[in-house]
This record gives structure tokens, C-alpha cells and sequence, in this order.
């Protein structure tokens, strides 16, 4: 037999299949889906089987070395989805497989220097040929911390036929062990050891008791004892007299593990629930494809419709995926779906360390579990038997993955629906205007829950004039009215929430005499200033300075801090209030792992009044006792040079909002403003999506943007500028000439932020509506520069349909 295998090289002219014979010893073993090791030149790589047959046109071929799964990790409908993301995402084969599985089953590469010969050693120095000669050889990696003239001796070497490369391939996951005791006798014959060996061996005594009371036939060796507060010697003393037996047995790394979820039962829907439900039913009953849009309001009872819907596949032996936009729902969304259906849940997300989530992804792969909640890369979930995925906050940007492969959880989702033959749910409180518009079209079916559950008003907003403000000599980073409220709820012990979109202290120094802003070296984007750190910091590279004393340029001593972050914030409700208790939730406070899991919990325990943080407290909490939510800069994105800035602006305000007033007490709204007339934040103040989704459509008619028109983005980036504005016009003008009169084409011009991590950035992006030479045109482009990108560094990306053009 002969396997097709996709290779691990990201290169235009080898995604493709390359055919392996299967030797004798593996075959059976070899099926499609599973990795294999094959030669590839000098080198052995790893690469997936997607097709198994009898022959092969290739001249020549060579055996697979060996496999690296015991069985498929991808099935056979993943491998049809991955060719159906390769065309349409302009990303290689491999690419799209790879980005199915969890990092720990990613590979590791080693190569390793050999000798060939003795001859020839003495030319090295002494460290280097006891590495040589050792049984592991020289790895690559150490090689290169030798210097250059070690790396020179050894080209040398391998010209030469004295040495050897060998390339080693580790997997990253690794399964978790631990050692278990079993019971290797009867009762009576346990009782008659323990009375042989009581004056002897006490402690040994003591174990056979304790197991003999406990009546578990095994027990892990760890646990045997610390209960019996005995030692390893002891334990393997019983198991020499083959009393017991120790064993390894694999561990899962449960995240939840201390964790009890407490049982719940479904709720009675309401009539707009209902209505809304059944057709979903429906369609799960008839095992029919349809999607649909929920656009219900916050606090409408949108996850009990999708927890009934799960519960109904379940009861039909099917399997469910629900995705939620990244870590910030977790915790809670966790509870809820655990606390209904118990160990069939396994979670997927990026709070969870690499075997964590590698053991919950084997768990799916078994069967084990049958409800995946995660975010974007849990659509891919190993299932064969879907029965319905569901998109909570569909509007959320974090469905599309930024890097190769570029897709959108949401085009995935259809995808898998259409070969499932199962509804798709997509519910959001504030859709995205492509989604409603397919919805006003008849594309997707549109169900509306207009009211929330417990029949209370959506919470009163306010707009504050922050230029008002100013001219009354309020400076404070908090409005009257704000300022007000918050004590108000401080003093009748209930909770507000903040939200600010910007971390750190301030969000550039200045100094006032010169006029100097601290930049990045290595981008062009200004410098945050952390005051914890007393640093400043890079918030696209990471590059990290000492906050300057004095003016680096005129030595001023007037350098000041200008803007406003999530830290400034902290520190003058502590000035202004200093008797509440604050929680601050940023990408700096929650960076450690499960550090979102334990701020959420501390505010749900009421272990503080007011918790601030940036928008990853903006959606899908759910505490009964907020009864205020205040935005401090409403208008931080407004002015971003981007044609989605207004939409999250106006969801974003909405979502907020909607924390406020979700149980008995009612619920208010501060909204902070330096434009309060934009459309987008009146809107947003009376929770009116539908005149704000006419206005933004007029607008994007007029500037031909989606849903009206098709954008696609090529960024071009590389170490010299004139190199990339020249590749960058090279591209433009072959798109203008091989695309129709009807696309246009924006550029070359320079990115938003024209410089990042020493990379110069240009771009050019097209608007069309059907243009189907696009993905040819484009194909023909990356041959083109093939060469380029693999010997000078330069980087061609594009992204089919970009969430933003930043």
C-alpha cells in the first residue's frame, strides 16, 4: 500500500501530497489521519496521511519511517475541512491540519551532529569532540552557543563526509502518570499476612488495615501513603511480598479537579424562549443544516435556550460544541454547563496550561466527553456524531484567528453544520452588521428575545459631557454624576463595575518644554507607562525601558504623563474612595494563570465594591448585585482609523451595560464621552440596535465596505523600507491589472502602525463584490516571491475577509 502524505514544509511548491510506500512491519498500522515520519530529503519530517491507495505516478519511493499517533488524530471529515481552509484562507495544507490540534501534539525539531569517522576529530576543541563522540551526538542549538568558528569546523566537517546530521522529532505533550496499588490477595488471605507480620513489620501492618477499612480495591501509591502516613519502603516491602501490586497509570490533568459543580436543572422558558427554541428543535429532530441568528438583549435568558437545545442532542446520543469568546466567559460559563452535564464537559481554552489542555482535547478523541466549551480552536473538536455548535457573542473579533491559518470559528462552524447536517446558533445581544444583514435576508433564520427574563428594564443610560465637566473645573477622571453613583452604591453595600479600554498608568509621557514622546525602538507606536514597574512598556512587541526622570532629549524636568489607564484609574478611586474595596482586571493582573477565575470569584463573593478593568469584563458576567456600570473613555475607540471603530464602539457600550440590573435590584448606566453626539454612543444609550444598524449600513453603502463589498488585506513587512514600498507597488499594480473594473484596489500605502518589531509595514487592501480570479491572482503573487520570502526575510500576508484593517 501506499500512503499520500502532507509534509511539514511551509513552502509553495511542496503543499501538496507526496507519496511514501508502506513497509511490511507497518502495515495496518498506517490509517488515514494519523502522522507518519518520512524521509524528505537529508531530513525526516513528520506529515499527515490523507489518502491511502494501491499506486503511485511518482518514479521513485521511499518507505515511511515510522508513526507517531496509535491512531488518526484527525478524521476524515477534518481532512476535508482542511483542504476547504487551504483554499480559502491562502494558507498551506499542513497549516490548516496543524491548527486542529492542541500545542502539546505540535512537534519538536532537533538536529543532532554525528561522526562518520575518527579521522579528523583533533581539528575540534575538546568539549566538542566528547559530543561528538558520545551516543547522543552534538544538538544543533549547543553548536551555535560555541561561536562561529566553532559552526565554521563543523560545515566544514559535514562537507567533508566526517560528520553527520541527524534530525530527532519529540512531541511537546507528554501524558501524566502516576503509580497505583492494587489488591493482589483475598480478604482472608490479607487478614492471615497482616497477622504473620504485625510484630515484624508494624507499619506494613498498618497499610493492610487501613486498606482492608477502606475497602477500595486501588488507590494511587501517593495517597496510600499520606493516609497512612507511612513511607515508599514501607508500601514496596507489601508489594516484594506480592501482597500488592504497583503499577503506572495515566493521569488526566483535570483544571477543575477541586472543583464542585453543583447540579442544576432546566429552568422554565419563557414564551419568547419557547418560540425561539423550537424550530431549533425542530431542525435537530429532522437532522437538517440551517443556521441561526439569536439576537436577543442582554440578560434575555440566550444560554438556557442553548443548555435545553445541548440536552436534546445528548438525549439523541449526538455530540455538542459551544464556543465563547475567550477567557473572560469561562469561569462562569464553565459552572453552567458542568453543573448541568457534569464529566461530559471538557473545556478548551487559553487559560489552561499546554497538558491541560492537550488531556481535555484526548478526552474528546475518546469519546469521553460529549460537550466542548472553548473558544475559536474548539470548533475543531474530533467529533463524528455533531449535533448542534453554538457561537455565543458572535460579534466578538476573537472568532478570527490572526495568524496563518486565517479563519473565522463562524465560517467553520457552517462548514461542519452543512456535513453534520445540524442547526448552527449564532447569539449575540449585539450582532455583527454582516450577520444581521444575512439574517434581513433570509441567509440565516432571525429569532429576537426582546425582554429579559425577569421582565425588568433594560438598565436607565446616561451620557456625560466629559468638555462639561472641564468647564465647571471638575479635572477628576470621573464625572459628577459618576462620582455620585459610585458612592451611593458604596453606601447601600452594592457592586459597580468599570470599564476603561486602556492598561497601564498613563498612555504616553510627554515632555512639555521640548515636546519629546517616549517611542518604542523598535515600532512606531508610543510607549505605556506602568507606574507598579515604574516602567514603560511596549504593548505590541513587549519592548520594555526605566520610566526617565528628566527629558532624554533637552533634560527637561517637566516630563508629564498624559492619557489615562486601568492603574491611574485604581489609584484615584483609592484617593477619592478610599473606604471601597477595588479589583482591577487588566492583561497585567490577570497574566498569571487562573488569576481571571479568582478576581471574578473575589467580586462574586463581595469581596470588593467596584471592579475596573478593560473590555474583558464587558461581556457574559452575570452578578446579581451590580446595580451601576460606568464607562470612563466611551470614545477610545472611536477614533481609531478603522471602518468597524463606530460598531465596537456601539457594542462594546451595550455589552457593558448589560452587566447592570440582571437580577431584582434595577440597574444604571454612566457612559463618559468627549463626542457624546456620535450616533454610535446615543444609540448604545437607549439600547436602540436596530436605528443604529440602518445609519451604519447607509454609510458603509456609501464608502462600499461589508457587508456591501468584500475586503481583502495584503500586508507586506521587511527590515528596509524602500525594499517593501517597492515590493509593496510591484503588487498593487499586477492586482489593477489581472482584476476586473469593478474592484478597487487601495495603496500601496503605509499600515497604521508603519513599524513593528523592527518591521517596516505597508499595505494594500480590495474591495470587490465578485472577483473570481482574486485567489488566482493572489496564488500567483506568492509563487512569485516564493524566493524572496524564503532568502530575504520578506513577509506577504493576506487575510481574506480582515476584522480590522489596523
Amino acid at each position: 500500500m501506499i500512503a499520500g502524505v502532507i509534509v511539514d514544509v511551509p513552502a509553495m511548491g511542496t503543499d501538496r501530497t507526496f507519496d511514501y510506500r508502506i513497509p511490511e512491519h507497518l502495515e495496518g498500522a498506517v490509517k488515514i489521519g494519523m502522522r507518519v515520519i518520512v524521509p524528505f530529503g537529508p531530513r525526516k519530517l513528520t506529515g499527515f496521511v490523507i489518502i491511502l491507495k494501491e499506486s503511485s505516478e511518482q518514479k521513485k519511493l521511499k518507505n515511511i519511517v515510522d508513526v507517531v499517533d496509535p491512531s488518526p488524530v484527525i478524521n476524515e471529515e477534518l481532512i476535508e475541512l482542511g483542504k476547504w481552509i487551504a483554499e480559502h484562507t491562502l494558507c498551506f495544507l499542513h497549516s490548516a491540519y496543524q491548527s486542529m490540534l492542541p500545542a502539546a501534539m505540535k512537534m519538536n525539531y532537533t538536529k543532532r551532529i554525528h561522526m562518520t569517522e575518527e579521522t579528523g576529530l583533533e581539528r575540534f576543541p575538546e568539549e566538542i569532540q566528547e559530543a561528538l563522540q558520545s551516543e547522543k551526538g552534538l544538538s544543533w542549538e549547543e553548536a551555535l552557543k560555541m561561536g562561529k568558528e566553532c559552526v565554521s569546523l563543523i560545515q566544514k566537517g559535514l562537507n567533508e563526509g566526517e560528520l553527520d546530521v541527524q534530525y530527532e522529532i519529540r512531541s511537546k505533550g507528554k501524558k501524566k502518570k502516576q503509580k497505583v496499588i492494587t489488591i493482589n490477595k483475598t480478604t482472608d488471605e490479607l487478614l492471615e499476612a497482616r497477622d504473620n507480620i504485625l510484630k515484624r513489620a508494624p507499619k506494613q501492618a498498618a497499610v493492610l488495615d487501613y486498606l482492608l477499612e477502606s475497602g477500595q480495591k486501588e488507590m494511587s501509591t501517593q495517597t496510600l501513603i499520606a493516609k497512612t502516613d507511612s513511607s515508599r519502603v514501607t508500601v514496596k516491602g507489601l508489594v516484594d511480598k506480592q501482597l500488592l501490586i504497583e503499577s503506572e497509570k495515566e493521569l488526566y490533568r483535570d483544571p477543575y479537579h477541586d472543583r464542585v459543580f453543583e447540579k442544576t436543572m432546566p429552568l422554565t422558558l419563557t414564551n419568547e424562549q419557547k418560540r425561539t427554541i423550537e424550530p431549533i428543535l425542530e431542525k435537530i429532530n429532522t437532522e437538517t443544516h440551517e443556521t441561526f441568528l439569536i439576537h436577543g438583549v442582554t440578560g434575555s435568558g440566550k444560554t438556557e435556550i442553548y443548555l435545553q437545545a445541548i440536552e436534546k442532542v445528548l438525549n439523541l446520543g449526538k455530540e455538542a460544541i459551544m464556543l465563547v469568546p475567550e477567557i473572560s466567559l469561562t469561569p462562569q460559563m464553565v459552572q453552567r454547563f458542568k453543573g448541568r452535564f457534569g464529566s461530559e464537559v471538557a473545556v478548551l481554552h487559553s487559560g489552561l496550561s499546554v497538558g491541560e489542555k492537550y488531556d481535555e482535547w484526548r478526552k474528546i478523541h475518546r469519546n469521553e466527553a460529549r460537550v466542548v466549551v472553548g473558544a475559536r480552536s474548539a470548533v475543531f473538536a474530533p467529533f463524528k456524531k455533531l449535533g448542534i455548535i453554538i457561537i455565543d457573542e458572535e460579534h466578538e473579533s476573537s472568532y478570527k484567528q490572526e495568524e496563518n491559518p486565517r479563519y473565522h470559528a463562524r465560517d467553520i462552524s457552517i462548514q461542519r453544520g452543512k456535513f453534520h447536517r445540524c442547526p448552527v446558533i449564532l447569539g449575540s445581544a449585539t450582532p455583527t452588521l454582516e450577520s444581521y444583514a444575512r439574517a434581513q435576508k433570509g441567509v440565516y433564520t432571525h429569532c429576537t428575545l426582546n425582554e429579559r427574563v425577569n421582565n425588568k428594564d433594560l438598565p436607565k443610560a446616561e451620557v456625560v459631557d466629559m468638555r462639561e465637566e472641564l468647564r465647571s473645573g471638575n479635572r477628576s477622571l470621573f464625572s459628577q454624576s459618576l462620582f455620585d453613583r459610585l458612592k451611593d452604591r458604596k453606601e447601600k453595600g452594592e457592586q459597580s463595575v468599570l470599564l476603561l479600554n486602556r492598561r497601564g498608568y498613563s498612555t504616553f509621557i510627554n515632555c512639555r518644554d521640548c515636546g519629546y514622546v517616549a517611542q518604542c525602538p523598535h515600532c512606531d507606536i508610543s510607549l505605556t507607562y506602568h507606574k507598579r514597574y515604574s516602567s514603560l512598556k511596549c504593548h505590541y512587541c513587549g519592548y520594555e525601558a526605566q520610566q526617565p526622570s528628566e527629558c532624554p532629549e533637552c533634560n527637561s524636568e517637566h516630563i508629564r504623563f498624559f492619557g489615562t489607564g486601568t492603574q491611574k484609574v485604581e489609584e484615584e478611586l483609592n484617593r477619592l474612595i478610599p473606604e471601597a474595596r477595588v479589583i482591577r482586571m487588566d492583561v497585567d493582573t490577570t497574566s498569571r494563570k487562573g488569576m481571571h477565575e479568582k478576581l471574578l470569584n473575589a467580586f462574586a463573593e463581595k469581596k470588593a465594591d467596584i471592579l475596573l478593568g478593560t473590555q474583558m469584563i464587558a461581556k457574559g458576567l452575570d452578578f446579581p448585585n451590580v446595580t451601576l456600570v460606568g464607562v470612563l473613555a466611551a470614545d477610545s475607540m472611536l477614533h481609531l482609523p478603522d471602518f468597524r471603530s463606530s460598531e465596537r464602539t456601539f457594542q462594546l457600550l451595550t455589552q457593558v451595560g448589560g452587566r447592570a440590573g440582571r437580577h431584582e435590584l434595577s440597574g444604571e448606566v454612566v457612559i463618559q464621552s468627549y463626542t457624546p453626539e456620535h450616533y454610535s454612543i446615543q444609540l448604545a444609550q437607549h439600547h436602540d440596535f436596530l436605528t443604529f444598524y440602518n445609519k451604519e449600513m447607509q454609510i458603509r453603502k456609501l464608502h462600499q465596505y461589508p457587508p456591501f463589498y468584500f475586503l481583502t488585506l495584503v500586508t507586506i513587512s521587511h527590515e528596509e523600507l524602500m525594499y517593501v514600498v517597492d515590493i509593496c507597488e510591484k503588487i498593487a499594480g499586477r492586482l489593477k491589472e489581472s482584476l476586473s473594473a469593478k474592484a478597487v484596489v487601495l495603496g500601496p500605502v503605509a499600515s497604521p502602525v508603519p513599524r513593528m518589531k523592527d518591521r517596516y509595514r505597508y499595505q494594500c487592501v480590495i474591495k470587490y463584490k465578485n472577483e473570481p480570479k482574486l485567489k488566482e491572482t493572489l496564488n500567483e503573487i506568492l509563487v512569485h516571491f516564493q524566493k524572496r520570502m524564503q532568502r530575504d526575510g520578506l513577509v506577504i500576508g493576506i487575510d481574506m475577509h480582515p476584522q480590522t484593517i489596523m
